[in-house]
């Protein structure tokens, strides 16, 4: 890899929150994916704070989950409020 993309891109995963302490991160996965929609209703898509909530289900939930989710959200069938 060139030193140019390796200094372009840092990876790191989701740090640790205490509400999900097992090793199963079904739930964080699930929370980070509702509380990042929230966010954005809330505050609009530029809010910063807002892009953590991203990375993290980025980084914890498989991609076909999200796939799967960001249908249901345009279907109007998401399990969840995502409501503010």
């Amino acid at each position: 890899m060139s030193e140019d993309l390796s200094s372009k891109y840092v990876l790191q995963t989701a740090g640790f929150d205490a509400r999900f302490p097992n090793t199963n991160q079904t739930r964080h996965c699930f929370q980070n994916y509702t509380d990042y929609f929230k966010c954005i209703a809330a505050k609009g898509e530029d809010f910063a704070p807002c892009k953590q909530f991203k990375r993290a289900y980025n980084s914890l939930c498989p991609n076909e989950w999200i796939t799967k989710w960001d249908e249901q959200r345009e279907n109007g069938t998401f399990p969840a409020s995502l409501e503010p």
